[in-house]
Parts: structure tokens; sequence; C-alpha cells
């Protein structure tokens, strides 16, 4: 199954989130195959406290057009922990959004769980086609009035969202959701715990248990 983390807005948590499931759906017994994250945005190995992997990665597999086999992207995986593997995105800029609906159909054929952190999505971004052709296309919002007036008119409509609340905030999850016109599937609540882990390269080891519960099932 393909799930896809994105945002229409930086900062609000996607790679965290996006990380996080990944990290909890490959402890999952269901997920024998393994799982796999797909990194977009280029965060997720400082997240996971691992060193910068560099290239050739998902941009440089991307800009290499037809040229390049698919089974290049298995040779591109890094191993993170038992069952979880990495697909680096690599330094080149990506552009075409042709070759990322080919890449979004390769990892939604895959055997294994993939998750994807897209990071910020727009209507005329070459990262578009992540989110509209998963499986599962999970928006990442805070409650916050200013994020949510971009989410109102998404440049693809998500099949769910990831709340990632503020406590002291008005916005509810019913109005996030009614905003939105789509269910929110996991409802995390901002941790300092989680805060720290990130900050100290440890969220593979020490992943806070209200945030992993909140998260499972989401990939």
């Amino acid at each position: 199954m393909l799930t896809t983390f994105w945002s229409v807005k930086g900062g609000v948590g996607c790679t965290v989130t996006a990380a996080t499931s990944a990290v909890v759906c490959s402890r999952d017994p269901s997920s024998a195959d393994g799982v796999v994250i797909a990194d977009l945005a280029g965060d997720v190995p400082a997240t996971l406290g691992l060193p910068d992997p560099g290239a050739p990665g998902l941009a440089e597999w991307l800009a290499a057009g037809e040229t390049v086999a698919a089974d290049a992207l298995s040779r591109m995986e890094l191993g993170v922990a038992p069952g979880l593997v990495l697909l680096p995105r690599g330094r080149v800029p990506i552009v075409d959004p042709e070759r990322v609906a080919v890449l979004a159909s390769l990892l939604a054929a895959d055997s294994r769980d993939v998750v994807v952190d897209a990071g910020v999505v727009t209507a005329s971004g070459p990262l578009l086609p992540l989110a509209r052709d998963a499986h599962r296309s999970l928006l990442v919002v805070r409650n916050c009035y200013l994020g949510l007036r971009r989410a109102v008119a998404p440049p693809v409509q998500p099949s769910g969202l990831v709340l990632v609340r503020e406590p002291g905030r008005s916005l509810t999850r019913r109005d996030v959701e009614s905003c939105i016109a789509a269910p929110v599937v996991a409802d995390v609540e901002v941790d300092r715990a989680m805060a720290r882990a990130v900050d100290a390269g440890l969220l593979l080891h020490r992943t806070p248990r209200a945030v992993a519960a909140a998260l499972r099932g989401a990939a």
C-alpha cells in the first residue's frame, strides 16, 4: 500500500508524522514484508537521527528519465532498522511530474507498505502525482486558522487528514474535517517528548507512546 503524507504549508509536522508512521508500521506484525519510507522532502534522515545519505537518490532516479531501470530504486534502499528501509531524496531538483507519476506507480505496486514524505504539494508542483495517485493520500494540517485557509482548496482531495493539534487553539477536529471535507484518520497532539526525541536523534529508539498510538494504522 502506498501512503503519502503531504501538506499545503511548511512547518506543520509532515516529515515527523510520516517518519513516525513508517517506524510504527515497521513494528507491526501485519507488515511482514517490511516498510519503505520514500523521502521526497529531504528531511527524513535527520528526523530519524541518520547521517545524510547524499546522492544518488530519488531525485537522480527521476532526472535520469527512461534510461534508468526500475530496479535501480531497490539498489538505492538504505537499511534503517529491522523491517524498515529508506529511499533517500538525493541532491538534484525534482522538476518532471510525469516521471514522478511513474515513481508513484512503481511504489504503489511494491508488495511492501510504502510511506512517502512528499512535503509541500502544490497544484503546479512536480510532486502532485504522489498525493493524487496514492492508495491513501493524507494531508497533514494543524488546527490553525491561517493554515486551514490554505487547505480549504487543496490541490488534490485527500482521502484523510493527519491533525497535528496545538493546545490552546479554538478550532476543533470537527471544524477541520468540515473545512476540508475529509476525515481525520490520526489526531496527534503536539508533544514535547516528540520534539526532544527528534532533536536528540532518538526517534527510532524512543518513539513517544502517545504519538505512536495516534499514528498507528495511518499508513
